[in-house]
């Protein structure tokens, strides 16, 4: 049964003719860690807004858990944990009275909000620091913070927005290492939102990719990140000149980046690659069949000819 299902749902702000924010959105998310990918502006947090019953639509409908947006908005609210994108913290009050404040408006009775309120700091890696005011916090705490109160009443289901956003490359490591634990840990389903799509690829099993708020594409990532029929060449220096030597050979051939992209074209295509390295006297590094990436529904690149300039 899927969590999530929408059916024609349009948001215009600023009337009829209004900019859309979403527009005409069909979709079903299945249970497990699911990533709502779009660029800023797509429509993710109306989404979540909407999905939540903060935000009426103005047009279409939708369900969590089997529950009505329109009518049954409480009662999500009651079963889905939310943690926003923005700062919205009171820098004067500790972790443990604000998450234990949060299991209480979420009805649970005081020392199950304590017991829940210790366990979900203590998961999220600030039990030592719980009793410290949250406006001492770095970002990253911070961020630990939302995603405990999000966690704290026990959810079916948590909608996390940008939950890496101003985080730093440990810590945004650290961050999606947690969410994926609240799935395969705990069997709660998540809703992730990110415009950095590398991310969702690591930790989702499934992505929804919306543009403009209309629906692009709802896979699963496995599909997503299949092999693709492009091999990844990496040599220590003379990544132009094995290019050139390649093209010659009737192989298509792309730089991209450090590496050159290469199209298999048989088993030919492997000999050939052997032996530029080796006529090149080149140090080969890797040599790997590439895998497809989400980026690519967006935007798919040319193929172009190795440029003659000096090697990398």
């Amino acid at each position: 049964m899927p969590i999530i299902t929408t059916q024609g749902l349009t948001m215009r702000y600023g009337g009829a003719r209004g900019v859309a924010a979403l527009d005409d959105l069909t979709v079903g998310v299945a249970p497990g860690v699911v990533g709502l990918v779009g660029a800023n502006g797509a429509g993710k947090s109306t989404l979540i807004k909407i999905l939540l019953g903060l935000l009426p639509p103005t047009s279409g409908q939708a369900a969590v858990l089997g529950l009505d947006i329109a009518h049954q908005g409480a009662r999500i609210r009651e079963l889905v944990g939310y943690m926003p994108e923005y700062d919205c913290l009171p820098p004067d009050v500790s972790a443990t009275e604000f998450v234990v404040h949060m299991a209480r408006i979420s009805g649970l009775p005081a020392t199950a909000a304590r017991e829940r309120a210790a366990d979900t700091l203590r998961h999220v890696g600030l039990y030592e620091e719980r009793y410290r005011p949250i406006g001492g916090y770095s970002t990253g705490m911070r961020q630990r913070v939302k995603l405990a109160q999000a966690l704290v009443h026990d959810p079916q289901l948590v909608f996390l927005d940008e939950p890496t956003n101003g985080l730093d490359p440990a810590g945004r490591d650290e961050m999606l290492g947690l969410i994926r634990r609240i799935g395969a840990d705990f069997g709660i389903s998540v809703l992730v939102t990110s415009h950095l799509l590398g991310e969702l690829e690591r930790i989702c099993d499934h992505v929804v990719i919306i543009d403009g708020g209309r629906l692009l594409r709802s896979q699963a990532v496995a599909e997503f990140t299949e092999v693709s029929g492009v091999l990844l060449v990496e040599v220590e220096d003379g990544r132009d000149a094995l290019g050139r030597r390649l093209a010659e050979g009737g192989l298509a051939v792309r730089p991209d980046g450090r590496f050159l992209l290469i199209d298999v074209a048989g088993e030919t295509t492997y000999d050939l690659i052997r032996d530029g390295v080796a006529e090149l006297e080149l140090r080969l590094i890797r040599l790997e069949q590439r895998r497809h990436h989400i980026e690519e529904v967006f935007t798919a690149p040319a193929v172009l000819p190795v440029a003659s300039g000096a090697s990398q």
